[in-house]
């Protein structure tokens, strides 16, 4: 008798170990189900002639190399009518990124929540993207992620394009990955810490300062760019795409 049992028992703990490892194993899949890849592509779709300056000159439009990052709540890159961070004062006065990704690297932000994307499509080397030219960079989120990312209006002394704090959103209230044109959540900041040139000629903007962090200090904080002439006209400048693959 007390062998019969034995073997009932050990049978009814082979079936509960098998459920209990199917469930396991049924829980991992979902969550590797859920995770999906996406492909980001920023396109320079600006006029190759340049816009004209006030003295004749014209320039073209640029954007800097960028970061982005993903979080489940508000962004933590800027606060609007807030003083920029060191991080972004880089990103916006010379273009440079790297600041704010060490940034998110001291608050212990997960690496595979952030990066930099910085080379031209078709070169080698990293650099803006003038008329023409483009970023595509590709990144890995699951349910409830939002996507923010930051590059420099390359002609201006401290201006940058970025959505707003809520960032994009990846994935609808099911849960299921969502793409497209997201052009029109971008908006031009001005990041308040350099007092500002007329667009494509100011002597200490990206292309033409001679050294980096050049020009007069402004002491101001983060806010909407809205008196530029292009403030109301990124749809005829840049165009962001979101891709999620199929099948993930």
């Amino acid at each position: 008798m007390k062998h019969r049992r034995l073997v009932i028992n050990l049978g009814l703990l082979a079936v509960v170990m098998t459920a209990q490892f199917a469930v396991a194993t049924a829980s991992r899949a979902h969550r590797t189900a859920t995770v999906t890849k996406f492909t980001v592509r920023v396109e320079n779709i600006s006029n190759p002639d340049g816009y004209a300056a006030s003295n004749g000159t014209r320039w073209p439009f640029a954007l800097s190399p960028g970061m982005f990052v993903l979080n489940s709540r508000k962004s933590m890159l800027f606060m609007e009518g807030k003083p920029a961070s060191p991080g972004l004062q880089s990103q916006a006065e010379d273009g440079d990124p790297s600041g704010l990704i060490s940034s998110l690297i001291n608050m212990h932000h997960a690496a595979n929540l952030h990066g930099v994307f910085n080379t031209p499509m078709g070169m080698m080397s990293p650099g803006p993207i003038r008329p023409g030219s483009s970023y595509e960079f590709s990144l890995m989120a699951s349910p409830g992620m939002r996507l923010s990312l930051t590059m420099m209006n390359g002609q201006s002394n401290d201006e940058f394009y970025a959505p707003d704090e809520n960032g994009i959103a990846l994935f609808d209230a099911k849960g299921n990955p969502v793409g497209g044109d997201v052009t029109g959540k971008f908006i031009l900041w001005d990041a308040g810490t350099e007092v500002n040139q007329e667009l494509g000629i100011g002597s200490d903007q990206g292309p033409r300062q001679k050294a980096i962090n050049t020009g007069m200090d402004e002491h101001g904080v983060v806010t909407r760019a809205s008196e530029e002439a292009i403030y109301t006209k990124t749809g005829e400048l840049f165009r962001v795409t979101i891709t999620p693959a199929a099948g993930m």
